[in-house]
């Protein structure tokens, strides 16, 4: 039997992206200290948004990465609103994002990148 899969999305910066790219693109690298959070978001939109309003700002960069994870370890989480009906983002405890990394399938991909793609 095929194991289901959810195609989540991350906004990401240069220096996160490079931090990808030495993972060969499997994984996500750990938060920082004041970081007790991960979250990726469930669907493009938001992620395009938090990319064009917060990255490119802060970083003068940004990109939007693609994956897909286990969709039943990805049931113990919940889905969290946080403003508008696009605006839909798990929440993930840094201290899980390890697990979270050995149930990603397959490559993360940037799907976005804010200098080539507008």
């Amino acid at each position: 039997m095929k194991q289901q899969k959810v195609t989540l999305f991350r906004p990401v910066n240069q220096h996160e992206l490079a931090l990808i790219a030495a993972s060969n693109f499997t994984a996500f690298p750990p938060r920082l200290p004041d970081q007790p959070i991960f979250y990726p978001v469930a669907n493009f939109e938001y992620a395009k948004q938090i990319t064009l309003e917060w990255n490119v700002p802060a970083y003068g960069q940004g990109f939007v990465t693609a994956f897909d994870v286990d969709a039943i370890f990805l049931q113990k989480y919940t889905v969290e609103n946080v403003g508008g009906a696009l605006h839909d983002e798990y929440w993930i405890p840094s201290e899980d994002l390890y697990l979270f990394n050995e149930h990603i399938r397959g490559p993360i991909r940037v799907v976005f990148d804010a200098a080539k793609d507008l």
